[in-house]
């Protein structure tokens, strides 16, 4: 069973075995409005698509940056109705960099698990050079980004050549870098200096409190910018109406 685009569907314990998310995490999920409901087959079956592979990334991602429950449900409900699971990952890459690296060693047959297929040794090359997974202590060990590992799993088959996802990586990395800085030093400037210089223990955790909180709406923020921004470049190139594809 496919969904309406095309992509492929999942059980619900499918599901869980490519996010790593329990079935009974999945179901509390669906309960608070999180997930969108599933498509249902034949015998009452829910069938779980890309959306929800997507959305189950992000909102484990959210919590690892620290946000409650309540927190993430106010953040998903501010974006668009209508947003793609594509939409999606571009969210879920973006608020990956808020998230404190925490590599952990997986098996190859663990990877698998979570690609939902055998992976070839170009396979591991892309999600390599993409920064999801370096060589671990044994043949057959690695060592994971839990983050970039779901997006990297989702890219594996766009047709680009490696050279590209490098040069690509790159990019981003050194234009996310300079924009951080940027928002950074602006932070300092009209926060810091009015406040936290004083050297006032509560006031520095306040302030610490206003960043954390801060960090999805900047995240919201470089994504719509970026899709704006990317939507203009394509469409200098390429032929009317292709980018909507």
């Amino acid at each position: 069973m496919t969904t309406e685009t095309g992509g492929p569907t999942l059980t619900i314990d499918e599901l869980a075995a490519r996010t790593g998310v329990t079935v009974r995490t999945i179901r509390f999920y669906s309960t608070r409005g999180l997930l969108p409901p599933p498509a249902i087959g034949p015998r009452r079956v829910g069938h779980y698509g890309p959306a929800h592979l997507s959305r189950l990334a992000l909102i484990e991602d959210l919590q690892h940056q620290g946000l409650t429950l309540a927190a993430i449900e106010r953040y998903l409900e501010r974006l668009p109705a209508d947003l793609s699971d594509q939409d999606l990952a571009l969210h879920r890459a973006l608020v990956a960099a808020w998230v404190p690296d925490a590599a952990e060693e997986t098996s190859r047959a663990e990877l698998e698990r979570r690609a939902g297929r055998p992976l070839t040794g170009q396979d591991v090359a892309r999600l390599t050079a993409m920064g999801a997974l370096a060589g671990g202590a044994e043949p057959d060990a690695f060592l994971v980004d839990p983050g970039m590992l779901r997006l990297g799993l989702q890219l594996l088959d766009v047709p680009i050549s490696h050279e590209a996802i490098l040069a690509a990586r790159a990019i981003l990395m050194e234009h996310a870098r300079a924009a951080a800085a940027e928002l950074s030093r602006l932070f300092k400037d009209e926060v810091w200096e009015h406040a936290g210089a004083s050297g006032d223990p509560g006031e520095v955790e306040r302030i610490k409190s206003l960043s954390a909180h801060m960090q999805p709406l900047v995240v919201q923020a470089l994504v719509a910018t970026f899709q704006r921004s990317l939507r203009d470049e394509l469409r200098s190139w390429l032929p009317a109406g292709a980018d909507k594809e």
